[in-house]
């Protein structure tokens, strides 16, 4: 375990802003670096109230890693998410993804909310990103049709969102970010908005099609249980602005059982481990939230 305390953005000599995808001579293998964060910063507004999402982060994360990020609201997690989809950009820092299939997509994300087409149907919904890249006719049924199996999805390809539970919707999302292929998979809360039961379904069916694939994926949620469960390395965030607490291994062997690893005392251990990081940044989040509300 590691963690570390950054200084804040007006203490540190300011770097230049970078988002960037660089392709290797040879494609990657497990332990080479996939995704190479350095000093990165994003503020909003303007400069006389100007607002510190995230701060002076550093982070590497190899080919091939479940990497999980943990932290209270508001912290920045997502705001790092989409600077690494392309949706935002740094205002410090440099942020690099190796691209080392140049004829597959660097990433694809899956939302909190709903976010398939609601006017396409379950098969074309999860083929839109092959067909994007005019991808032929034949792949593209091999490959939708493997994941919508995988997801259980097979008896619905011709349904429509509207006809479809939040769950199976996430589903869809799963199979669409799989079958295209991507080399880094993002993840924004997929699972929040769901129950209980189906929540650890859906992570049961991720893990299962992860291995298969051992996709470079980055997942943010809040809950410390679903980041034991499906990481491999975990990294809490401080309360805004968003700095690194800690960086955490997640020592459990793979495949792995989400019911099975969660009635170990190890399990257990670890998640107190980490939520001993997380409870006072949780706590001064929430103070410095009532104290906004204040008149």
């Amino acid at each position: 375990m590691m963690a570390a305390a950054f200084p804040s953005a007006p203490q540190r000599e300011r770097h230049h802003a970078q988002l960037s995808v660089a392709a290797p001579i040879a494609p990657q293998g497990a332990g080479d670096v996939k995704i190479r964060i350095r000093n990165l910063t994003k503020t909003f507004g303007p400069p006389e109230r100007l607002f510190t999402a995230v701060d002076d982060v550093d982070l590497e994360i190899e080919t091939g890693t479940f990497f999980m990020i943990v932290g209270p609201s508001g912290c920045g997690k997502t705001t790092i998410l989409r600077i690494l989809a392309g949706l935002d950009t740094p205002s410090c820092g440099s942020v690099e993804v190796v691209h080392s299939h140049p004829g597959r997509p660097v990433n694809s994300m899956i939302f909190q909310g709903e976010s398939i087409f609601p006017w396409m149907t379950v098969w074309d919904n999860a083929a839109y990103g092959l067909k994007m890249r005019n991808v032929s006719k034949a792949e593209i049924k091999e490959t939708v049709g493997h994941y919508l199996d995988r997801t259980g999805l097979s008896k619905f390809a011709h349904s429509y969102p509207h006809q479809l539970s939040g769950g199976m919707k996430q589903r869809v999302s799963i199979a669409r970010a799989f079958a295209n292929d991507p080399e880094v998979l993002l993840m924004d809360e997929p699972f929040s908005a769901l129950d209980e039961q189906n929540k650890t379904l859906l992570q049961e069916e991720l893990l299962r099609i992860w291995e298969e694939t051992k996709k470079t994926v980055l997942f943010i949620t809040h809950s410390v249980d679903e980041a034991v469960t499906l990481g491999d390395k975990i990294m809490v965030m401080t309360a805004q602005p968003g700095r690194t607490k800690a960086i955490v291994d997640v020592p459990f062997a793979r495949p792995r059982s989400v019911l099975e690893l969660r009635a170990k005392p190890e399990y257990g251990e670890l998640v107190y481990t980490i939520w001993g990081y997380l409870r006072d940044e949780v706590q001064r989040a929430k103070t410095e939230a009532e104290t906004l509300k204040r008149p």
